[in-house]
């Protein structure tokens, strides 16, 4: 195992590099950072070229790249147009946004996996045609609909929750986010657990265990259960970056000042230190999900050793 996470990590070397250099690139080369800095009003040569040489790009591409990855080595993201530290907008983005996916995350898990067993249980049964056919409207319904209509539901209409988020985000608060966000991934995550629950329940060992007189709720949860959430668990594992990264459209909704919410500034700014710094961390969060994902698979299934 120990031998197995050591090459993982050794392959998760390029990949980074890689991710970060194609970031790099297209947000350097094809956007237009001092007109983001000058605003609506197009700025002189001698201002561009100041402005240029102060956040260095002056230099060659490569050049940038190579100090820029130098300066992440040391925890430096660099700094935003409006002087403020890249770090700095992490330190109060990043830990909203980790509980907004907290919450999306723990809804896939307890409803999602529900529904799949229980469908997949009672399949081809009303109860089973009634979830597929809800999932099925769930992934056609953007996530800006379903998150501008629960909005005005609850929030307008009902008063049962604030319309829009407060700067504290407690958990609370993140309830309805978190719904609107974890929606088209908990009717997958649904979808997924039926289907393998289904194939898998007409297995040996299933049958075994059934012929073995061992209760119906241990063969479902320690033989069933068990064996059947490995493409469950892929799906949430890498699910987890892209809630993460995906989350602008939700958090634009509730007016949560998340990961997404400094994207989407960033983006609109074309402040490249801040968009360049908050995907780099999120192609960590993606590279150690899918290695934990990987463990994962060893405490799922007993026959899956790691050389």
């Amino acid at each position: 195992m120990g031998r197995y996470v050591v090459r993982r990590l050794l392959q998760m070397i390029p990949v980074f590099i890689g991710s970060t250099l194609l970031i790099f690139l297209m947000v350097n080369v094809m956007g237009d950072p001092i007109a983001g800095l000058c605003g609506d009003k197009q700025c002189d040569a001698a201002t561009a070229a100041q402005l240029k040489k102060e956040f260095g790009l002056d230099k060659p591409v490569w050049q940038q790249y190579l100090t820029y990855m130098g300066n992440v080595f040391t925890g430096d993201f660099g700094t935003a147009f409006n002087g403020q530290k890249v770090t700095e907008l992490m330190a109060t983005a990043f830990p909203v946004t980790i509980r907004l996916t907290i919450v999306a995350i723990l809804i896939e898990i307890v409803v999602g996996i529900t529904l799949g067993v229980i469908t997949g249980l009672k399949r081809g049964r009303p109860v089973d045609t009634s979830v597929l056919l809800l999932t099925l409207v769930v992934i056609s319904i953007p996530t800006f609909v379903t998150g501008l209509l629960l909005q005005l539901l609850l929030g307008v209409e009902w008063d049962w929750i604030k319309p829009s988020v407060s700067t504290d985000a407690t958990f609370g608060e993140l309830l309805v986010p978190g719904l609107v966000l974890a929606s088209v991934s908990l009717a997958y995550v649904t979808r997924l657990t039926r289907t393998s629950i289904a194939e898998n329940r007409r297995s040996d060992y299933v049958r075994t265990a059934v012929a073995k007189g061992l209760p119906r709720h241990r063969v479902i949860v320690r033989h069933l259960l068990r064996n059947s959430l490995i493409p469950v668990v892929t799906f949430i594992g890498t699910d987890i970056g892209a809630l993460m990264g995906g989350a602008i459209v939700t958090e634009r909704i509730f007016n949560i000042h998340g990961v997404g919410y400094q994207l989407y500034q960033g983006i609109l700014r074309q402040n490249t230190q801040t968009v360049v710094g908050f995907v780099t961390v999120l192609v960590l969060v993606f590279l150690v999900a899918n290695l934990l994902v990987d463990l994962l698979y060893a405490v799922l299934d007993p026959r899956i050793r790691y050389a």
